[in-house]
């Protein structure tokens, strides 16, 4: 377990305009042996405006992770990790691509956008959670996150 988790719980932003995704993903991560606090949005826009402070957001915690979906409406999950990435203030805070998209051009895309990994959602409900607890095993126990 890192320092961070030590000490406060980990902050995470989940981005995802697919309720029962992000439900799954919620419930699978209040189920883990680490704290959290997962904060859920539901386009790009929303999270922009999360991650700088701006309209209803101003008083949020900064994430120290990040989950993205890439197929958002309006902003997409590709405008919101170049705007995060491009971000003196933002671009340390690791961002997961969470994405139904298989597609090679997407992942490559993602790489050259700084994406710190990313991950295809399996169809089947079982191998969608083993993915949710492979995240919070790697991401939250082993990792050592940046400092806020």
């Amino acid at each position: 377990m890192t320092d961070n988790q030590n000490s406060r719980p980990v902050e995470i932003l989940l981005v995802e305009d697919s309720y029962s995704d992000a439900n799954l993903t919620i419930k699978s991560l209040g189920k883990t042996s680490i704290a959290n606090n997962l904060h859920w949005v539901e386009d790009g826009e929303t999270a922009i405006e999360y991650l700088r402070h701006q309209g209803e957001y101003t008083k949020a915690t900064r994430p120290d992770l990040i989950l993205l979906d890439l197929n958002l409406p309006g902003l997409d999950g590709r405008e919101v990790l170049a705007e995060i990435k491009a971000d003196p203030d933002l671009k340390r805070i690791p961002v997961v691509v969470l994405t139904t998209s298989a597609d090679e051009q997407d992942v490559l895309k993602s790489y050259d956008l700084n994406a710190n990994c990313y991950i295809t959602k399996p169809v089947d409900i079982h191998q969608f959670l083993q993915i949710v607890h492979l995240i919070n095993d790697f991401w939250l126990a082993a990792v050592k996150l940046p400092p806020k």
